[in-house]
């Protein structure tokens, strides 16, 4: 570790994995586009246009699993529901509960808007 380097990088590159480099021109172009999006039908045009329709339904049921893993639901119900193997099910309760709290940020924010409900109280504005 050099002079430049703090010890939340070091601990935040140890969670993510050596092999996610988030400085490459694409993947900073990625997140500064996700940035821009300003409201859901921006973000159903952006996904729509970046993912398969196939891709979108395994990013939101991994979401949906995240959602139901918070809930206590069971694993064999998980997947009845998502249509996930449980080894998916399984990554996703790894990162659910580890350091980087992703899912969890997103869950809390989701949980806090009540307009419209999907699934185990998750909410989207339109």
């Amino acid at each position: 570790m050099n002079k430049n380097t703090s010890v939340g990088t070091v601990r935040l590159v140890q969670d993510i994995g050596s092999d996610m480099d988030w400085n490459t021109k694409e993947n900073k172009q990625l997140i500064a586009s996700v940035l821009e999006l300003k409201n859901a039908d921006e973000a159903k045009r952006f996904l729509r246009d970046l993912m398969t329709p196939q891709e979108i339904k395994e990013y939101a049921n991994r979401l949906e699993a995240a959602s139901l893993l918070s809930s206590d639901m069971q694993y064999n119900y998980i997947t009845e529901t998502t249509g996930l193997s449980s080894a998916t099910i399984a990554r996703i309760a790894k990162w659910l509960n580890g350091s980087l709290g992703g899912y969890r940020l997103i869950l809390s924010r989701l949980h806090s808007h009540n307009s419209s409900s999907f699934g185990k109280g998750l909410s989207l504005r339109t």
